[in-house]
C-alpha cells in the first residue's frame, strides 16, 4: 500500500513536469501504434434473432418496462450485421489500421456448450475479419463486451456460479480456432468492473441485481484466466497474437489537501482497478480490498492462483472520467466539483467532464503500478445530446468532439514521452448506436447514424481525424501508398 501511494503522489503531481508544447502530430506516434475506432456487437449489430441467434441478456432486459431512459432496444440499433462491408469501405476511408470490435456470445454459440456452434455466426464473423483485413485494418476483438446468452442467465445464473468458467472457456476456445489465424488481439472482457458493480450492485444492467458483486467479478476473473491459459498453452505459439483485458478506468483526484483524501484515492482505485488487476498481475485482490471487506470478498486456491500468474500481455483502457474523491460528512464521496469549480467541462453523459489531463495520468498510474504492462487506450471519446431538440445538422458540426480528441491525444503523448508503453488508441465510437440504458439518446459516433433509414454521415470529426491520420507515417516493412503512387 506504502509503494502505491508513492505512485499516486507522483502521478497527481505529473503537471509540474512539461515538455515543450507542441501542435498534436500522428508523427509523434510510432510506426507500429494502432490508430482505430471502437464497437460493440449488441450496440450495432441488429439482426437480433436471424441466422439463429438466439436472445442474450441484454435482448430481453431492454424488452422490460423503464429500464432504458427513452424505451428503445438493440433489435435493429445499426443493422451492421447487414452493412459491415459499408462500415469497413467507411473505416478505410479514414485511414485507421485496427477495428476494435466484440462477438456475440448469443450468435455463436446460441445455447452455450448445452448447443451446438452456429455456422452462420462464425460465417459472420469470418466474412467481417476478412474483409478488415482485406482493406489493410487489424481485428481487435472482444470476447464479451456486457452480453451474454440468456440462456446461460436461466440455466445456473450466468456470472454467479462457478459453471460459467467452463462456458466462457469454451467460448473462448471456438473462437481461437475459428478465427485466431487471422486476429492478432484478443480481450476476453470489456469492463467486467461496470458488469459487476451495475448489473450486481446497482441493479442498472441484467440482471439486475442488487446483491453478490464479489462473486460475480470473481467468476470473471477466473474465466479470463482460463480463456487466458487456453490461449496461451494451445494457440499463442502458433498463431502468434496477445490477450489481454479492458477495465473501465476513471481518475480521480482528491477533493481536499489531507491524508485522510489521498488514502480515500488510493483505495478507491484499489477497489474499481486493482479489483480485478491485482489478482491478475499479482495473483490476489488488493489488501485493501480484503481488509474492508473479509468474508465478503472470495478467496482463490492454490490451483487458481497458479493459472492467474499466466499474466496478460496488454491491459486496455476505457477512459472517459475524471473525479474528487474525498470525505463528505460521514461517508466519503465522489463528486465533480471542488471549492464550488467543476473538475472540467461538462458533458451530456451524466458524472462525465472535459478532462484530457486525466488521460495523462491513468495512463502513468497503471504504466507505475502494473510493471509498465503494455497498455491500449481501447475506448475514449465525448456524447452528444440527441433528442427531438437537435438538429442533424448541429450534430454533424462536432467542433467540441475534434477539441476533446486532440487534447486527449495529446497528453497521451505525454503519458508516452515519460514512459508509458502505450500501442494504440480506439475512438468510442466509430458509428452512433445504442447507448445501452441511454439507448438513443447519446451519440457517441464520429459517424451519424439516421436510426429510420441507417444512412452514415461523416461528422466534422471524422473529416478530423481522417486529416489527422493522413500525415504520410511509413508502416514497418509497408511503403507508403501515397508514395507508390508518385
Amino acid at each position: 500500500m506504502g509503494e502505491r501511494k508513492g505512485i499516486l503522489l507522483i502521478t497527481l503531481f505529473l503537471n509540474f513536469i512539461t515538455f515543450s508544447a507542441s501542435k498534436l502530430d500522428v508523427t509523434q506516434f510510432p510506426p507500429s501504434f494502432l490508430f482505430g475506432t471502437a464497437t460493440s456487437s449488441y450496440q450495432i449489430e441488429g439482426a437480433y434473432l436471424e441466422d439463429n441467434k438466439s436472445l442474450s441478456n441484454w435482448d430481453v432486459f431492454t424488452h422490460l418496462q423503464g429500464k432504458i431512459v427513452d424505451g428503445s432496444n438493440g433489435d435493429i440499433a445499426c443493422d451492421h450485421y447487414h452493412k459491415y462491408e459499408e462500415d469497413i469501405e467507411m473505416m478505410h476511408s479514414l485511414g485507421v489500421n485496427a477495428y476494435r470490435f466484440s462477438i456475440s456470445w448469443s450468435r455463436v454459440l446460441p445455447r452455450g456448450r448445452f448447443g451446438g456452434i452456429n455456422p452462420s455466426g462464425i460465417q459472420f464473423y469470418n466474412n467481417l475479419i476478412n474483409q478488415l483485413l482485406v482493406k489493410g485494418i487489424q481485428p481487435f476483438v472482444t470476447l464479451n463486451h456486457y452480453d451474454v446468452p440468456k440462456e446461460l442467465e436461466d440455466q445456473y445464473g450466468a456470472w454467479l456460479n462457478a459453471e460459467i468458467q467452463e462456458d466462457f472457456g469454451y467460448f473462448a476456445e471456438v473462437c481461437f480456432e475459428a478465427f485466431g489465424d487471422r486476429v492478432k488481439y484478443w480481450v476476453t472482457f470489456n469492463e467486467p468492473n461496470e458488469v459487476a458493480k451495475k448489473g450486481y450492485e446497482t441493479g442498472e444492467y441484467p440482471p439486475a441485481l442488487h446483491s453478490q458483486p464479489y462473486v460475480a467479478a470473481h467468476n470473471m476473473i477466473l474465466s479470463h484466466a482460463i480463456a487466458l491459459h487456453i490461449y496461451k498453452t494451445k494457440f499463442q505459439e502458433k498463431q502468434g497474437g496477445s490477450i489481454g483485458i479492458v477495465l473501465s478506468m476513471v481518475w480521480y483526484e482528491p477533493l481536499k489537501d489531507t491524508a485522510e483524501d489521498y488514502s480515500l484515492v488510493q483505495s478507491t482505485f484499489d477497489f474499481e482497478i486493482g479489483w480485478f488487476l491485482d489478482p491478475l498481475i499479482y495473483g490476489d485482490y488488493p489488501n485493501e480490498m480484503r481488509k474492508h471487506l473479509g468474508p465478503k470478498l472470495p478467496t482463490f486456491s492454490a490451483k487458481e492462483k497458479e493459472t492467474l500468474q499466466l499474466g496478460l500481455d496488454f491491459i486496455g483502457i476505457n477512459h472517459y472520467k475524471s473525479l474528487y474523491v474525498g470525505r463528505c460528512g460521514v461517508s466519503y464521496c465522489k463528486v465533480a466539483e471542488r471549492n464550488g469549480i467543476p473538475i472540467g467541462k461538462d458533458t451530456p453523459m451524466p458524472g462525465s467532464y472535459v478532462v484530457p489531463e486525466g488521460m495523462e495520468k491513468i495512463v502513468t498510474y497503471i504504466s507505475k503500478t502494473y510493471n509498465n504492462t503494455p497498455i491500449f487506450i481501447t475506448e475514449n471519446g465525448l456524447s452528444q445530446k440527441s433528442d427531438d431538440s437537435t438538429s442533424k445538422e448541429e450534430l454533424l458540426d462536432d467542433t467540441d468532439r475534434i477539441d476533446y480528441l486532440d487534447s486527449y491525444l495529446t497528453f497521451l503523448t505525454r503519458a508516452m514521452r515519460k514512459g508509458a508503453d502505450v500501442r494504440g488508441y480506439f475512438v468510442w465510437s466509430f458509428i452512433d448506436n445504442f447507448e445501452w440504458t441511454f439507448g438513443y439518446t447519446l451519440r457517441f459516433g464520429i459517424y451519424h447514424v439516421d436510426y429510420k433509414t441507417q444512412k452514415r454521415t461523416p461528422k466534422s470529426s471524422a473529416k478530423w481525424f481522417k486529416d489527422f491520420l493522413n500525415v504520410p507515417r511509413l508502416q514497418p516493412g509497408r511503403e507508403d501508398e501515397k508514395s507508390k503512387a508518385i
